[in-house]
């Protein structure tokens, strides 16, 4: 079976970034949770997407998100053409993601705004043995979170 290999950045720290490895069978799903933990996300209750717009998540014509309530109307003015649900989406049937350098925004946490660019950097073989997704490369320190920030009065 084929994998993924895949580089994610901070979209405004571009020095920190993850590689991470998954299945070709792996949902998108299964891809924000690897972000997740390879950044160290601990709070994931909040709705999240993939987007074929770097610049600006809202304005994509292709996107792929999470809503738990499936019968919620859309957020804001959503996407122009499709979108579609992560949960059932395989890395292998997204459009704007085939070839190596082919990059999407995930946006976590609408509130926050946590902005990372994925790049597909090439595909690998499944190992017999190995748990997937795994990190294969850790550059930079995790941002926190949440950060404290000082109250200035």
């Amino acid at each position: 079976m084929r994998t993924y290999i895949i580089r994610v950045k901070l979209m405004h720290q571009k020095r920190t970034y993850r590689d991470v490895e998954l299945l070709e069978s792996a949902k998108l799903y299964d891809l924000a949770e690897a972000i997740l933990d390879a950044f160290e996300f601990e709070d994931r209750s909040h709705l999240f997407g993939f987007g074929d717009n770097l610049g600006d998540y809202w304005s994509c014509h292709q996107k792929y998100s999470y809503r738990p309530d499936l019968d919620q109307e859309p957020l804001f003015f959503r996407t122009k053409k499709t979108e579609q649900d992560v949960e059932k989406t395989k890395l292998s049937e997204v459009e704007i993601f085939r070839n190596p350098k082919d990059k999407m925004m995930f946006l976590f946490d609408y509130g926050d705004c946590w902005e990372f660019e994925v790049e597909l950097r090439g595909f690998g073989k499944k190992e017999l043995s190995g748990e997937y997704p795994r990190m294969l490369q850790k550059k930079g320190v995790s941002p926190e979170q949440y950060p404290e920030y000082d109250d200035e009065e």
